[in-house]
């Protein structure tokens, strides 16, 4: 994922939080960054759960991504 699919990633989770906010587990900007910071310790985890060969040391945008699609449903 490169720079200019990372801005359109967010436009579309934008619109979603817009349009869904109800299926959004963190709908606030407090709980939204809490979730965020509990999901950045956790992805590695996420990540070889799903037998994905990523290191989430590495930023990269596409963990940047993961990170924010995380925090929207973590709790």
């Amino acid at each position: 994922m490169n720079r200019i699919e990372f801005i359109k990633f967010l436009e579309e989770f934008k619109k979603d939080f817009d349009e869904n906010k109800s299926s959004w587990e963190n709908t606030n900007l407090s709980d939204f960054l809490e979730s965020m910071i509990a999901y950045t310790e956790d992805i590695q985890v996420y990540y070889e759960n799903m037998k994905m060969d990523v290191d989430a040391d590495k930023p990269t945008w596409e963990n940047f991504k993961n990170i924010l699609m995380g925090a929207s449903i973590y709790e």
